[in-house]
């Protein structure tokens, strides 16, 4: 995969990173970090290289932890001047448990993360501001999830201006139930997205557990009152549907021998696509880029695989 020639552009990615704890428990245990869009953040740089300016929007403690995570996320190439410092909180926790057979689950802490209170940060007008003046603004269900109901309403007021000044708004809807008070709030949350959004990069799974969708055709015919312009429905290792003007296409993957880890499947697709979508790629090309780009990351452990791991 490789960019055309285009100018510069600005891309905002808001969202939460956490530090991750994965390992044996109460034994040795690995530090690191992840969250789904600073994921397609570094994925997005990655494939995008010098036609974009990728901007991670979070906000993170004063913390040695925390200054390390954010040094990381510069060495990869991510813009972090719109990463808030909180001196009141520091960032979420996670611990993944493998069992006998090699599953995994998690463990959560992060009901007083930073990133839970990126809209009361005092320097989050500024921000907002800031962003007006980009070409793509990205989040997901998550970014959505972990805020208060009152700042989840600003954010989504400030997109609808963002929209206006234009600014293009995509949206992956990252559906995880235990992050809402219930199905009913998170369908009001995501009707407003899906309305306003000019890219939704969805997941089938995650559609039909959230408002029951027994196939396909039925995620398109409850979606199409939208009126989104772009519309993308993942089906994994069947490849993705694209939609744009009625016009729908199956768009197959190359299928994978040996998986790995599913782990960033959606994240890097979304990244794949976005970045060839900026390059002014039709639309089968970039579902294709993000095909590609997913096929490549569940063939290796992890969610932010090594650079050289990617053709």
């Amino acid at each position: 995969m490789s960019s055309a020639c285009n100018p510069l552009k600005k891309v905002a990615i808001i969202g939460e990173c956490m530090v991750e704890l994965s390992g044996q428990l109460m034994g040795t245990m690995q530090q690191g970090f992840g969250g789904d869009t600073l994921n397609t953040a570094v994925y997005l740089k990655r494939v995008a290289g010098d036609m974009a300016q990728v901007s991670y929007v979070t906000a993170m403690g004063q913390d040695t932890l925390s200054q390390t995570i954010i040094a990381r996320w510069q060495q990869a190439g991510v813009d972090c001047q719109f990463v808030l410092r909180d001196p009141s909180h520091n960032p979420g926790l996670y611990l993944i448990e493998n069992d006998a057979n090699g599953e995994r689950s998690f463990h959560y802490w992060r009901s007083q993360a930073a990133a839970r209170y990126l809209l009361q940060h005092r320097d989050i007008e500024a921000v907002l501001a800031a962003l007006k003046g980009f070409d793509l603004i990205y989040l997901s269900g998550i970014s959505l999830a972990i805020l208060p109901a009152e700042d989840r309403s600003k954010l989504i007021a400030f997109l609808t201006q963002a929209k206006a000044a234009g600014v293009t708004i995509a949206f992956d809807g990252n559906y995880r139930a235990r992050l809402w008070q219930s199905p009913a709030e998170t369908q009001a949350v995501y009707q407003q997205l899906y309305q306003l959004c000019d890219i939704a990069l969805l997941t089938f799974d995650d559609e039909a557990a959230l408002w029951g969708d027994q196939h396909v055709e039925g995620a398109f015919a409850r979606l199409a009152s939208c009126n989104i312009d772009t519309l993308v429905l993942k089906v994994g290792g069947d490849g993705c549907y694209v939609e744009q003007a009625q016009q729908r296409q199956h768009i197959a993957t190359q299928k994978v021998a040996n998986v790995v880890d599913t782990t960033a499947a959606g994240d890097s697709f979304n990244a794949g696509f976005l970045a060839a979508w900026l390059a002014g790629y039709a639309l089968n090309q970039a579902a294709d880029w993000g095909n590609q780009l997913a096929g490549q990351v569940i063939q290796q452990t992890g969610a932010i695989v090594p650079t050289q791991a990617l053709q």
